[in-house]
């Protein structure tokens, strides 16, 4: 399993999916097999269940390489989430000059 992480309109994304590929799209790795956690307990995390609203029905994804900030292999699954870069994060190429 792959936890994968990647900017995406001004914001962190972090999934976990079972398959990362480099994509035959040239610049795009391909992720695919989402894996999302099954609520059985009360509590509901908001933002991992924006990401199963905005990735349901998804089989594939591209994301651009520039996007990718990290990929890991990792043996246990965790939670999705989107959070804020803030100010230490920013988009390449940087011209400087111009806000980002």
């Amino acid at each position: 399993m792959y936890r994968i992480q990647f900017i995406n309109n001004g914001k962190n994304y972090q999934l976990f999916v079972r398959e990362l590929s480099q994509s035959a799209l040239f610049g795009f790795i391909e992720i695919g097999d989402f894996v999302f956690s099954n609520h059985s307990n009360l509590v509901v995390d908001p933002s991992e269940e924006k990401l199963k609203t905005e990735f349901s029905g998804v089989n594939r994804s591209y994301i651009p390489l520039q996007a990718v900030i990290r990929i890991d292999v990792v043996t246990e699954k965790g939670s999705a989430r989107i959070s804020d870069l803030g100010d230490n994060v920013i988009m390449f190429p940087y011209l400087p000059g111009k806000k980002p």
